[in-house]
């Protein structure tokens, strides 16, 4: 099987949908033979920051001499890059011979999983197959009937934070949403939780005492940062009187390196050597794409993949930070988001908001959000063709002498860097 068929199988798998449960991903792993137990594996949970944390904590343990592997979800670029060893992108070939030899196994059971589940039992396949040490694996969406919630026995899970969103799934309370990612902690292993909900985090620890499993909770006070940590070049945190930088831009990278970096300490007294030198390293050497990422500096166009509203409130926060002034909008959103509060949290921000609509089949139609800002009394321009839309608002912005924000939703980030590459392309 080629790349090529690889993505044609999987598009076959995406047409029964999205089920709920564990029972054809079980299965399917049994029948290749359980790969999820034979690596050690860190399993991340919670509503925003599980990619910034699992690209940091990755870093980390990189340089602390372990073959790493990560999975994560959604694909930022394409299917291959929801796998990565070491921080890199799988190979389209080692990514078709992972489906190739996965898809007869699928297809000889009587009922057949699902795009999802077939990815999450290829990401176990190949941490095996390339021999990772330790495996860093995201939750697709909830947790306790993600089919990732296959792991027994974690070294640790982690649950960043909880915050609403995919409401139609887990529920429209904090509460509700906690129960199910709060279904990750397993019997006896310990439990790492970071969010600032009082009510989720009794949740977990509720949980964790049903399962005999230890909550532990970052401690602030080995921690500082102002306002001065967070610039357009970086983020700057102080552990234990140590100043530690991290490239990696917005105002909640410092929540998330907290998080990243109380694991660490957990993950050392679970056996695992991680030397203050790598730590550094790890923080200063981090890459990750789609989150307040900068793209282009002249003009300054900045990418990030906020999309719920704990996200856009986060967005808002590091607009603030940043600039002293007014910015340019480009946003794409799904239809399913609560999109009718980012005129609220962003209308102070916004010179222009150029609205379009990603290649996505569960996009919000670009006049729709449009309006939205338009009835807040914001400069709003709905774009019907996405490419003409980005080349609005990088001209305008340009022209203004304005930074471009392009927010909403990961799904459109591979869209939008090709457009911006073939604009640069044509100057």
């Amino acid at each position: 099987m080629n790349y090529t068929e690889a993505l044609g199988y999987l598009k076959k798998a995406a047409e029964r949908g999205s089920i709920l449960g564990l029972s054809r991903i079980t299965e399917l792993l049994r029948l290749m033979g359980d790969p999820q137990e034979k690596v050690r594996t860190v399993h991340i949970a919670g509503t925003n920051g599980k990619g910034s944390f699992g690209a940091m904590l990755t870093s980390v343990l990189k340089s602390a001499g372990y073959r790493v592997g990560g999975f994560s979800s959604p694909a930022i670029t394409k299917v291959t890059d929801s796998f990565r060893i070491d921080g890199e992108e799988l190979s389209e070939e080692d990514f078709a011979e992972l489906i190739g030899d996965i898809a007869p196994i699928c297809e000889s059971m009587n009922e057949k999983p699902t795009e999802f589940e077939v990815l999450t039992a290829a990401a176990f396949e190949l941490f095996v197959r390339k021999g990772c040490d330790i495996a860093l694996v995201e939750c697709g969406m909830g947790g306790d009937l993600d089919s990732t919630n296959v792991i027994k026995a974690p070294v640790l899970s982690v649950i960043t934070n909880v915050q609403k969103d995919h409401a139609a799934f887990l529920g429209n309370t904090i509460a509700e949403i906690a129960s199910h990612k709060c279904g990750i902690i397993k019997q006896g292993r310990p439990v790492y939780f970071g969010g600032d909900s009082e009510e989720a985090c009794e949740i977990a620890a509720d949980t964790a005492k049903e399962h005999g499993a230890e909550l532990l909770l970052p401690d602030y006070s080995q921690f500082s940062w102002t306002d001065e940590s967070c610039t357009i070049n970086g983020t700057d945190i102080t552990y234990k009187g140590e100043k530690l930088h991290i490239p990696l831009l917005g105002t909640y990278q410092c929540e998330n390196a907290v998080n990243v970096l109380s694991c660490a300490e957990i993950l050392r007294r679970e056996g695992l050597v991680i030397p203050a030198e790598a730590v550094r390293e790890g923080l200063a050497n981090v890459k990750w794409h789609g989150r307040f990422e900068v793209l282009c500096r002249e003009p300054l166009i900045i990418y990030d993949g906020a999309h719920n509203p704990d996200g856009i409130r986060c967005a808002a926060d590091s607009i603030r930070r940043y600039f002293d002034k007014r910015v340019v909008f480009l946003i794409g959103v799904m239809a399913d988001k609560e999109y009718g509060l980012y005129a609220d949290m962003l209308g102070e921000l916004a010179d222009t908001v150029f609205a379009v609509k990603p290649d996505n089949p569960r996009s919000l139609e670009s006049s729709v959000l449009a309006e939205t800002f338009r009835k807040k009394s914001i400069r709003a321009v709905p774009c019907e063709d996405y490419s003409e839309g980005v080349r609005a608002a990088y001209s305008y912005a340009e022209e203004k002498g304005l930074p471009l924000i392009a927010l909403g939703t990961l799904y459109m980030y591979r869209q939008f860097t090709e457009e911006l590459e073939k604009i640069k392309g044509l100057r």
